[in-house]
Order: C-alpha cells, then sequence, then structure tokens
C-alpha cells in the first residue's frame, strides 16, 4: 500500500527503465507558484472542459437540423462522458511512459480537432463520433495534468496550483454553454464548433509556451510495471476511498443538474430555456470559492475540509425542496461550490498522497469519476420519474451521505497536511 511522505519523489522501479541505474532525482521544488504559472493551470482547466458538456446549450437545433430523436441527441451528451471514464485509465500509463507536459500541450490541440470537424457533421451518428474523440481527449489534460502538479511542486504550492485548475475547469464547463448558446444567435452552431477548434488549437501554443518543461519526471516504459502499479492502487485504501468519493460527487453533480432542469421547467416555475441555460451561472460562483478555499485546505487537512465541503453540498440539496425559484438557484449555488471544494481538496489528497503511478491513479479516479455522473444519470432519472423532484432530492442525499461515510472511514484523519 502507498503510503504518505511528507516529500513524495518517483520511487526505483517507478521511473527507469529495465536497463537504467537509479538516479535521485532533486527534492521539489518548494517555492510557491508564480502568477503567470497558477493562470497557466486555470487555462489548462478551462480547454479540459470548454467542450465536455457545451452540447447541451444546442440540443434542440441538434432536433431540428439533424432530425434527430431526443435519446440520439441525448447520446452526443453521454458520448463524450463516456470517451473521458474509458480513456482516462489509459491515459495513466501513457503518461508515466512518455511524459507530463508532450502529453497536457498535445491533447489540448487534439480537442481542437474534433470539435472544428463537426463543422462537417450531417448526421447524428457523425456528430456523436466525433463528440466521443472529443471526450477521448479530455484525459490527456485532466489526469496528467494531476500528476504533474503532483511531481513539481509540494505543500501549499499543490493546493495553489490545483484550486487554480480546478477554478479553470468550472470556468470551462461554464463557458461551453454560454458561449456556444449565444454565438448561435449570431451565426449556424456548426461555424461555432468551428470556431471553438480554432481556440482550442490556439489554446495550445499558449500552454507550451507557458507551462514549465517537468523537471522531476522520470519515465517508465516497463508494461509489467504498470501492471504491478495497478495491483498497488488496487489495494491502496485511501486511494480506493477518493476514487468512491468522486463517484458520489460526480453523480450529485449530474443527477442534481439534469433533472432540476424539468422541475423547474414545469409548474409553477415555467422557466424558458433561456432561464434554464442561465441556471449555469451559478458555476462562477465555484471559480472565485475554490481559490479560496484551497487557502484553507492545509490547514483543515483533507478528511475535514471534504466533509465540510459534502456538507455544504448536501444542504444545498435540501435547500432546492424550498418553494421560491430564487431559494432554489442559491441552493444549487451552495450544491455546486460544495461540490467544486470536495472535488478540489480530493484531487489534491491524491497528488500528494500518492508517490508511484501517479498519472495511473489519477486516471483511476477519473474512471470512478465519470462513472459516477453516468450511474447519477439513469438513477437520478428513474427517481425523477416514479417521484418528482422530492424523489431525485433523496437519491442526492442518499449520494452524500454515502460520500461523506466514505471519506470518514477512509481517508486519512491528520488534523493538517504537510507543507514541506
Amino acid at each position: 500500500m502507498t503510503t504518505p511522505h511528507p516529500n513524495p519523489l518517483p520511487q526505483a522501479g517507478e521511473g527507469e527503465g529495465a536497463n537504467h541505474p537509479v538516479t535521485p532525482l532533486p527534492a521539489a521544488d518548494t517555492r510557491q507558484p508564480t502568477l503567470l504559472l497558477t493562470l497557466t493551470a486555470a487555462l489548462i482547466g478551462i480547454f479540459a472542459f470548454l467542450q465536455v458538456y457545451s452540447v447541451q446549450a444546442i440540443l434542440p437545433l441538434l432536433l431540428r437540423d439533424l432530425h434527430a430523436s431526443v435519446v440520439q441527441v441525448g447520446a452526443t451528451v453521454g458520448a463524450t462522458v463516456l470517451g473521458v471514464a474509458l480513456m482516462s485509465p489509459c491515459m495513466g500509463v501513457m503518461s508515466d511512459a512518455v511524459g507530463r507536459k508532450p502529453l497536457i500541450v498535445g491533447s489540448v490541440a487534439f480537442m481542437g480537432m474534433p470539435t472544428a470537424l463537426i463543422y462537417f457533421a450531417n448526421d447524428i451518428a457523425m456528430l456523436t463520433a466525433l463528440r466521443f474523440l472529443q471526450g477521448v481527449a479530455v484525459p490527456g489534460i485532466t489526469v496528467v495534468t494531476i500528476a504533474y502538479i503532483g511531481e513539481e511542486f509540494r505543500g501549499r504550492g499543490v493546493t495553489r496550483m490545483m484550486s487554480m485548475y480546478v477554478a479553470g475547469t468550472v470556468l470551462g464547463g461554464f463557458l461551453g454553454r454560454f458561449v456556444l448558446g449565444h454565438l448561435t444567435e449570431y451565426m449556424p452552431w456548426r461555424h461555432v464548433y468551428l470556431l471553438m477548434g480554432g481556440v482550442n488549437l490556439a489554446g495550445s501554443v499558449l500552454v507550451a509556451a507557458a507551462l514549465p518543461v517537468s523537471r522531476h519526471f522520470v519515465a517508465n516504459t516497463r508494461i509489467a510495471h504498470s501492471v504491478q502499479t495497478l495491483a498497488s492502487h488496487l489495494r491502496n485504501r485511501s486511494l480506493l476511498a477518493a476514487c468512491a468519493l468522486g463517484f458520489c460527487v460526480l453523480f450529485t453533480l449530474v443527477g442534481g443538474f439534469t433533472y432540476v432542469n424539468l422541475y423547474l421547467a414545469a409548474a409553477p416555475y415555467h422557466f424558458s430555456p433561456a432561464q434554464l441555460g442561465n441556471l449555469f451561472a451559478v458555476y462562477l460562483l465555484g471559480v472565485v470559492i475554490t481559490p479560496l478555499a484551497g487557502r484553507a485546505i492545509p490547514a483543515l487537512g483533507y478528511q475535514r475540509s471534504i466533509l465540510l465541503a459534502m456538507l455544504m453540498s448536501l444542504t444545498g440539496v435540501l435547500l432546492t425542496l424550498l418553494p421560491a425559484a430564487w431559494m432554489i438557484i442559491v441552493a444549487l449555488a451552495v450544491l455546486s461550490s460544495g461540490v467544486f471544494i470536495a472535488q478540489s481538496a480530493t484531487i489534491s489528497f491524491i497528488a500528494t498522497r500518492v508517490q508511484t503511478g501517479r498519472s495511473l491513479a489519477s486516471g483511476l479516479y477519473y474512471m470512478a469519476y465519470y462513472s459516477g455522473g453516468f450511474v447519477g444519470a439513469w438513477l437520478c432519472g428513474w427517481a425523477y420519474t416514479h417521484g418528482g423532484w422530492p424523489a431525485t432530492v433523496a437519491a442526492l442525499v442518499a449520494a452524500q451521505l454515502l460520500g461523506m461515510w466514505i471519506v470518514a472511514k477512509g481517508l486519512p484523519g491528520s488534523a493538517a497536511m504537510r507543507t514541506t
């Protein structure tokens, strides 16, 4: 089992090939990341999630233009999430073999290709396939960035970088829906995707210029060792707890923010599609709160931070039962902020507590995380069909309570994290 260490380094056998001697690595830099570097982390997060849920803004247009069914256009959302879940563990192994920065930059650029090719999508099948390829690109950004941050920084530097990265993912998820939805008022949706593909390609150039080359990565090209590392991870109780927690986190976010739209579109609220789209503006609160919370995580420790964050999101879930629409919107802001803080603390925990095969560990986490999104969409849909929003809230509360139990039993309960 992998154990915490105040100054984790790649261990002998993780980083060197079979015929290479063990070379001691310098201790990771304990200096605080610069403003440029923290902004770069946020930018990487934006490009990671700019396309993941963007299609949600134009589902009615796809129904009309591609003569598709509701199930078919819904699959364009699920295809991307499926690509992320399936590719995440594979990307962990690949990253441990070929490096961090090349995969991050390459994945941001690759994301632009299927995005731009959506311009040529003339049927729902082609669009769904391209959306799947968008999802395949995401782990090359998310999984590898977590490993990069865990190797290059220590203590408070990890939490600062990780918090800015997560804030960027939140902003990217919002901007994808917002930009696509608003630009389609001025140009066809295919043209918008062509433009957004160009933005991704330009973003890869910016990331290549601003992100420093890894100083503490040593390649591991041995497949047998990767299998051994996987077996070690599967025996790591803390890592498995973090993966199970991630399952509960995205279960809550996807289940809650999918079916609250149906709830608010019905009587007595009668929200219009535009008003429903504006609901995701509550994500922006997470852009502010997540970096601020990142400063408190080192003092509180991971277990306490995550428990408080989940208590916050649980409170938000329950507050959605209040009758007034503005109260529900406030509740959704509380819910999403708690989820984003829990996500930031959890991936920071993985980055600092896993010393070998960091990318593979991150890949396992994201596979569990996105699987939770799939299950949340299905189970909350069943709950909403049979019991409306109150039944959906019950399912979300159960997921939150399960997550809190996992944190209490599976994550170390130290009062504060090490900073050196």
